[in-house]
């Protein structure tokens, strides 16, 4: 048993004997069979708070020779599979977590000589081999050919270099060149399993690490149901703990990695269980301002999409041209494909669009958004909950008011139909979110009602129809002679009409709101 050769299974002891443990040890089955059938060169890159160094360890403790792990492993489910005694604790690991060895030393040279010099320590000790220089990859290359043993490497945090050292390409491409030399067709690779948030690193026109299939947020075949908690994993433990699914839901599910597979942020579940109330436990980990950093960045109209995305809206990009780092963007596709990658969006591989996907999340974007300068849409974010319940008193001066000040000043809204108006609604009633769940172009009675904001609880149930240079009361009209209260019916005892206009000529908006007779 060492410290990187053959680990024990302390830290994946500790993991499951949490209070709350959602068992992923089939896991090691999918493992074993893209091992076996596919390719032994996995990088699994997905955020913060889903993870990763979790099943690290559980794969250190599952294959590692320096610690008996039956007791840990006999009542998860890999237990039930075929294949799980003919490795269990059978297998040579090296375990490398990147980041320990990034803080202990001052550049990425020493870094290197460290981990090669303390990982050829507890080589030589096991396996009696004499040190010749201090190249890992040599001196394994040495092992290999005098006792035919094949290690299984496991690299948590594989990627900190690319977010330490952001700008200096020199040291991306040095520690890209020893991982090559370390695991590129080399004999005694039995598996190597990477971990971070970053994608491998675009290397010139080809990568340096070509031979590894990449699991992302992008794409996540095929480990999709194992790249957070799964709608089902998530909806058991509220049952078990007596918390709301749905609220569950609302706050940290979102990322749809397939058709069939949505995913939650697991340690922003564990944490609302434990602490007894849902609340946004991003910050804990990375404050919002590093969000702000990125979205400040108005590349190619990226304010503009910004603004589309708080408002409900998805968003197309190309993620192809992402260079998988945290510096080199060249449109604003860059930047959106980054805060995939950071979990700050959710994407739609199948029309290749992405967006905000949960109330977890925007709430980070509007704290980032109020402390910029926003103009606009700073101002009404800042308004939003005012404009509600001034909505709820039936004060349409000043709702107008409201509206008026969130008038927002980006290309996309210039305010030449009602599909533009609709954006500034969206975010000027972003606060109506914590309350309501917002349709719009919602089909009912003789149409498509422009917005219907359906109550959670005991608020009132509002229509809010939008009208461009014509009379708010138009829009008024309209609800009620296309009856898109149809769908409405038990909130009729309480419900708001609600009707919005703006004149172009004189850039007045003027508002309507009566009550459901």
């Amino acid at each position: 048993m060492g410290i990187y050769l053959n680990p024990t299974n302390q830290n994946f002891y500790e993991a499951i004997n949490k209070e709350i443990y959602v068992d992923k040890s089939l896991l090691i089955e999918r493992i074993e069979h893209l091992k076996e059938k596919v390719n032994k060169y996995l990088c699994i890159s997905r955020p913060r708070r889903f993870g990763k160094s979790t099943d690290a360890n559980m794969l250190v403790a599952y294959y590692s020779k320096g610690c008996d792990s039956s007791q840990i492993f006999n009542d998860l489910k890999i237990s039930q599979t075929e294949l799980y005694q003919k490795h269990l604790n059978r297998h040579n690991v090296v375990y490398l977590n990147m980041q320990k060895f990034l803080s202990m030393t001052p550049t990425i040279k020493d870094m290197l000589e460290l981990l090669s010099e303390e990982v050829i320590e507890e080589l030589e000790e096991c396996f009696k081999v004499k040190k010749s220089r201090n190249i890992l990859s040599l001196y394994l290359s040495k092992v290999y050919s005098r006792t035919n043993e094949q290690f299984i490497f496991i690299i948590d945090e594989w990627d900190c270099i690319f977010r330490e050292y952001k700008n200096d390409k020199e040291v991306q491409n040095q520690y890209l060149d020893f991982l090559r030399n370390l695991l590129k067709d080399e004999p005694y690779v039995e598996l190597a399993y990477m971990t971070g948030i970053l994608p491998i690193k675009k290397y010139g026109t080809h990568s340096a690490l070509n031979m590894f299939d990449e699991i992302s947020m992008i794409d996540s075949e095929p480990l999709p149901e194992y790249m957070g908690f799964t709608e089902k994993e998530v909806e058991k433990l509220c049952h078990q703990y007596n918390i709301s699914y749905e609220e569950m839901k609302e706050w940290y599910d979102g990322y749809h990695l397939t058709d069939m597979i949505s995913t939650f942020s697991p340690r922003s579940v564990v944490a609302s269980i434990t602490r007894k109330k849902f609340g946004n436990y991003w910050t804990s980990t990375e404050t919002y301002e590093a969000l702000r950093v990125y979205i400040d960045m108005n590349y190619d109209g990226l304010r503009d999409d910004v603004v589309k995305l708080l408002a409900g809206e998805e968003v197309y990009l190309n993620t192809d041209k992402f260079q998988n780092d945290m510096t080199t963007f060249k449109s604003k596709d860059d930047v959106l494909t980054l805060l995939i990658h950071l979990g700050y969006l959710g994407y739609n591989s199948s029309d290749q669009t992405c967006y905000i996907p949960n109330k977890e999340v925007t709430s980070s974007f509007i704290a980032s958004i109020e402390d910029s300068s926003w103009n606009e849409t700073t101002k009404a974010l800042l308004n939003s909950r005012a404009l509600l319940e001034a909505t709820w008193n039936r004060e349409e001066e000043l709702v107008a008011k409201y509206i008026e000040e969130a008038h927002l000043d980006t290309a996309i809204l210039t305010y030449n139909n009602e599909n533009a108006l609709s954006y500034t609604i969206s975010i000027a009633y972003i606060y109506a979110r914590n309350h309501y769940t917002i349709i719009r172009e919602m089909p009912s009675g003789k149409g498509y009602a422009d917005m219907v904001f359906i109550p959670k609880d005991d608020k009132p149930a509002m229509i809010v129809e939008l009208k461009w240079d014509q009379e708010a009361k138009t829009a008024i009209n309209q609800i009620k002679e296309k009856k898109y209260y149809y769908e409405l019916e038990k909130y009729l005892d309480d419900l708001l009409l609600v009707g919005i206009s703006y004149d172009k000529k004189t850039k007045k908006h003027s508002c309507i709101i009566e009550r459901y007779r």
